[in-house]
């Protein structure tokens, strides 16, 4: 299903259609290859086609299992990805003669080991707006500089959760042994749309909280939150736009243990520095819960469920943003990393976030 932006307030606006034109992704490898092995590493361009649609496509031509070939992440299915597969190097001269349309083999390699999923540094990615005045490419300009400045937060994307928006709902019966569903692969991509529902209202309401943090007197958000006003104060002084709360789960950015926080100074000025960041519950088994007041407010998003949890980040650092404004052709072209897992959706929607609120 095609996603369309358009965004009109006073005299900001800008038109976003996701196609392979205007939205281009590549992979960034966790690791380099080591160009020896008995997988064969291929860097794979598609352009209209998910990345099981390409997968199931060289499969067949092949006349082996989707399953027998390896990625590393999931990319859009309206854009021009750029993504790596691996296989079995006994099928690298059969693949010579590989033609299909929307699917071209750039370039190849070897490796000792299969691909899996989340081996994977991040994604860059190209993004076109169009119908973009002066006015509204200063304002994005800013917006990218304070997201360069201070990152954004984590949600999923809108892909997370199917055509109709609406896959965490048969998640949840999956996820609690209402429903069933034979293919092991759908009924895990549902029950996960049902963790990334909790996660987006879980954190939705964290940004509420600083809202209201930002907006209020310590006395008036004391009885707002039913939260200490010691603990209110202590919000009021951080500097982030992201507010800690005792007892949230750190992590160390952009990869590293889990550990929790107790307000300490130091803490803060790492998250500032980049070198830690705040994660959010995705409910299951053998996950980490966040404790205190954070805690508090995280059991209302979450659930028992049968199915592993985990933690993830809630708020990220775009790097190396670039922003360029044709004004000729009324197009605002950027360039930026994510870390894997992010959506440059969500960026998108953070640049109309801040532009109505400033």
């Amino acid at each position: 299903m095609d996603r369309f932006y358009s965004l009109a307030h006073a005299s900001i606006d800008f038109h976003f259609k996701q196609t392979p034109r205007d939205f281009v992704v590549e992979e960034i490898p966790l690791y380099e290859f080591s160009g020896e092995g008995e997988h064969l590493i291929l860097q794979v361009r598609k352009k209209n086609l998910s990345t099981n649609e390409m997968i199931g496509q060289i499969a067949r031509y092949l006349g082996i299992k989707n399953k027998e070939i390896g990625y590393a992440g999931l990319k859009d299915k309206n854009a021009m990805t750029v993504q790596y597969i691996s296989l079995h190097k006994k099928h690298e001269e059969a693949l010579e003669n590989f033609n299909f349309d929307g699917i071209k083999i750039l370039s190849k390699t070897y490796h000792n080991n299969k691909l899996r999923i989340g081996h994977l540094k991040g994604n860059r990615f190209y993004i076109k707006l169009k119908k973009v005045n002066p006015t509204s490419a200063e304002k994005i300009d800013e917006a990218l500089k304070n997201i360069e400045k201070f990152g954004m937060p984590n949600f999923f994307g809108y892909q997370r959760f199917g055509n109709d928006g609406d896959n965490h709902i048969l998640g949840e019966k999956l996820a609690k042994g209402e429903a069933r569903e034979r293919n092991p692969r759908v009924k895990r991509l549902l029950i996960n749309a049902y963790q990334s529902h909790l996660f987006n209202l879980w954190l939705s309401r964290r940004l509420e909280i600083n809202t209201l943090v930002n907006s209020f007197k310590a006395q008036e958000i004391e009885s707002l939150l039913n939260m200490p006003n010691e603990e209110v104060k202590k919000m009021k002084e951080q500097k982030h736009p992201f507010k800690l709360i005792s007892g949230d789960v750190m992590e160390h950015y952009p990869n590293g243990r889990l550990f929790d926080f107790e307000g300490a100074k130091e803490d803060l000025e790492r998250f500032n520095a980049r070198d830690i960041s705040v994660t959010g519950l995705l409910c299951g088994k053998k996950v980490r819960h966040a404790t205190e007041i954070a805690g508090e407010i995280e059991k209302d998003y979450d659930d028992e469920i049968n199915a592993d949890g985990a933690r993830r980040y809630a708020w990220v650092f775009p790097t190396e943003i670039e922003g360029r404004f044709n004004k000729q052709e009324a197009q605002y072209e950027m360039n930026f990393t994510l870390p894997k897992g992010s959506y440059a959706t969500v960026l998108i929607e953070e640049i109309a976030k801040r532009k109505i609120n400033e």
